[in-house]
């Protein structure tokens, strides 16, 4: 009996614990569908939305038009990303799935650096060609990087900084999906020097190792 307990508990143990790393991602559903509403008074609270009675759901709670409409690509980076996520397609609550249109203009059009926190992305190219490519954390920090033309697919693993170049003289269009209801979106650039108060000149001057005012030049832009 004593050599059963001592087999146990390490598999146990080690169960509850791939459980806790489970529970840091979207969870899986336990029902057919979750609804998403903004009104709690007939709603139970689920993975930051609230879920509507399954009875009262409707074709459209798991429906979205418009992907095949170009976006704007006339802007600072040269990119525009129609997103379909929760807040689109209030069915995906709990169902740990999302996609994302990625237009981007001739010559440069780029979605510049980022990360998505709660989510895997794999897109795939239908139009132009795209430089694409993500960098490993700490301490190696290797970039890894393709050029890829129609049809081709690539993966950015969860949480690593990651980018999309147009590379051609023509507008590219991708198509990506993301293992989250709302993967959620950190642009580096942004987010460092656009942080709302700024961060604190010393910080990034001495982070980046910038004079101070190049630093203030690039939170006047962001």
């Amino acid at each position: 009996m004593k050599g059963i307990h001592s087999i146990f508990l390490p598999c146990f143990l080690a169960s509850a614990f791939a459980c806790f790393l489970a529970s840091a991602f979207d969870p899986s559903p336990l029902q057919d569908f979750c609804v998403a509403i903004d009104d709690p008074k007939n709603g139970v609270f689920v993975n930051g939305k609230f879920c509507k009675d399954p009875k009262l759901a409707v074709v459209d709670d798991f429906f979205f038009s418009g992907l095949n409409k170009p976006g704007n690509t006339i802007n600072r980076v040269g990119s525009n990303v129609t997103t379909v996520n929760v807040n689109q397609i209030p069915g995906l609550n709990t169902l740990g799935i999302s996609l994302v249109r990625i237009d981007y203009a001739p010559n440069g059009g780029q979605n510049p650096p980022h990360t998505h926190p709660r989510g895997t992305e794999i897109l795939v190219v239908v139009q132009g060609t795209l430089y694409v490519g993500f960098v490993t954390s700490n301490p190696e920090n290797r970039l890894i990087t393709k050029i890829l033309y129609p049809g081709d697919v690539f993966v950015f693993p969860i949480g690593l900084i990651h980018f999309q170049f147009n590379v051609g003289n023509t507008p590219a269009v991708a198509f990506a999906g993301l293992s989250s209801q709302n993967a959620g979106v950190i642009t580096i650039a942004n987010v460092v020097f656009g942080s709302n108060p700024p961060i604190n000149l010393d910080v990034l001057t001495k982070a980046f190792q910038l004079d101070k005012n190049l630093v203030t030049y690039l939170q006047s832009v962001f």
